[in-house]
C-alpha cells in the first residue's frame, strides 16, 4: 500500500534531511561548517515544523559532540593516538549523518547515539 504524503509532510522530510546533510559542508575544509550548516537550516525552519525543529536540534547536538571529540583529539596527536582518533571521529560522523539523512527522509524520527544534549 503506497503512502500518500501531503506537501507539508514532504517539505518537513526534506528540511529535516537537510538539517543532517548540511553537516557534510565540513568536507570543504572550513572549520565549524559541520555546525553552521545545521544551525542555519534549523534557524530558518524551526518555527514552521516540530519535526524539523527536533531534527535540527538532534543534528546540532551531534555535530557539537563530534566537534568537541575532535578538539579533544588535537592534543592527543602529540602522543601518537590523536590522529587515529580524529579519523575515527570523522568516519563515525560521516556514517551517522548518512544514516540520519536516510531515516529522516523516510519519515522516521532519528536520534543520534552518543550525542550530548546541549540544545534542548
Amino acid at each position: 500500500m503506497a503512502e500518500t504524503l501531503t506537501q507539508q509532510q514532504k517539505d518537513d522530510r526534506m528540511w529535516g534531511m537537510l538539517c543532517h546533510l548540511s553537516a557534510l559542508l565540513a568536507v570543504f575544509g572550513v572549520p565549524l561548517l559541520n555546525v553552521l550548516g545545521p544551525l542555519v537550516v534549523w534557524l530558518l525552519k524551526k518555527n514552521t515544523s516540530t519535526f524539523v525543529d527536533e531534527q535540527g536540534k538532534n543534528s546540532l547536538n551531534f555535530q557539537l559532540t563530534a566537534t568537541i571529540a575532535f578538539l579533544i583529539c588535537v592534543p592527543l596527536v602529540f602522543i601518537g593516538i590523536g590522529i587515529f582518533l580524529m579519523i575515527a571521529v570523522g568516519i563515525a560522523d560521516l556514517v551517522f549523518v548518512i544514516i540520519a539523512s536516510i531515516k529522516v527522509n523516510q519519515g522516521e524520527n532519528y536520534k543520534y547515539p552518543y550525542s550530548l544534549n546541549l540544545i534542548k
